[in-house]
């Protein structure tokens, strides 16, 4: 099993100091979308914009049923790190589902509800992160 570590980059204007805990879960939820091959992932750092969550993930997929395999991926990855989610909404339709971890939520849109909806456009104001060889760092 590949295993991510998970370091934080100093070098950009944001202070993307994220718990060791908070960036592991996180790029949990990264690797299981890179498996299951979604698409445009974007991970937005809403700290200090949202008192709702720290890390929003956005992502897409295909078709309803590549969405729904997206999101049980990422279920079970997350149960494999000892994470329930605290709500999942939209599984049975598979055109958008919500995950909700509670520091991390995770939107899974099929690929034209996603530009309809444009959360990465509503939060455009958070900074953009990303994974590179498991590295969290400002896009």
């Amino acid at each position: 099993m590949l295993s991510f570590l998970v370091i934080v980059n100093f070098f950009c204007e944001v202070d993307i100091n994220i718990s060791a805990n908070l960036s592991a879960r996180a790029a949990a939820v990264y690797r299981a979308i890179e498996d299951k091959k979604g698409e445009n992932t974007v991970v937005l750092d809403l700290r200090g914009l949202s008192s709702v969550t720290d890390i929003l993930i956005v992502c897409n997929g295909h078709s309803d049923r590549h969405v729904q395999a997206l999101a049980e991926n990422i279920q079970v990855e997350m149960k494999n790190q000892g994470v329930l989610p605290l709500g999942v909404e939209g599984l049975k339709a598979g055109s958008w589902i919500l995950l909700d971890y509670g520091d991390i939520i995770v939107h899974i849109f099929h690929e034209p509800v996603r530009a309809f909806y444009d959360l990465e456009g509503i939060w455009s104001d958070a900074p953009r992160l990303e994974f590179s060889h498991g590295v969290l760092a400002c896009r």
